[in-house]
């Protein structure tokens, strides 16, 4: 799988976020309170959208379906003056980040996650950082049920 090793610096976004745990998955509800507000933000730096998810110390060391994490639905905006009311902000810090695409739907996706946490990433010489792990969703997305649909996977490494 082609990757690409990237430093970013800090972007400042908004968005909703809610706690969860992968057992008690509350993606879907946390993207249908953001989509119906995306048109209030007149500020966004692009239209891709970003599917966060900020994760405890240890989480993949110390990993269980039921340990909780904070997942986000988010966009990046240019400054956090004029922002719609109602959303939470969250500045995503800079670093280096690995970059994968990934094709394909949800069930994909979990095939995806386990090549880059299970065999890249132990073989890679970096380690993850503790930052915002993260999904791109740009053009290319269709929806997580579509097999041909396309987003970026963000790794924060070090």
């Amino acid at each position: 799988m082609d990757y690409k090793v990237v430093e970013i610096p800090g972007r400042k976004l908004i968005g909703y976020s809610i706690e969860m745990s992968l057992v008690e998955n509350k993606t879907n509800e946390i993207w249908k309170k953001f989509m119906p507000r995306l048109k209030e933000i007149t500020n966004a730096k692009s239209a891709d959208l970003y599917s966060l998810q900020v994760y405890p110390n240890n989480y993949y060391l110390e990993f269980s379906p039921f340990t909780t994490f904070t997942k986000w639905a988010a966009i990046e905006i240019k400054e956090f003056e004029n922002t719609p009311e109602g959303f939470e902000h969250m500045e995503l810090p800079s670093g280096k980040y690995a970059v994968f695409n990934h094709k394909g739907n949800t069930e994909m996706f979990a095939k995806t996650a386990q090549y880059i946490y299970g065999e890249w990433l132990p073989n890679s010489g970096y380690e993850l950082d503790n930052r915002p792990h993260f999904e791109l969703l740009g053009d290319n997305y269709l929806g997580h049920e579509n097999p041909d649909s396309e987003e970026e996977i963000w790794v924060p490494i070090k």
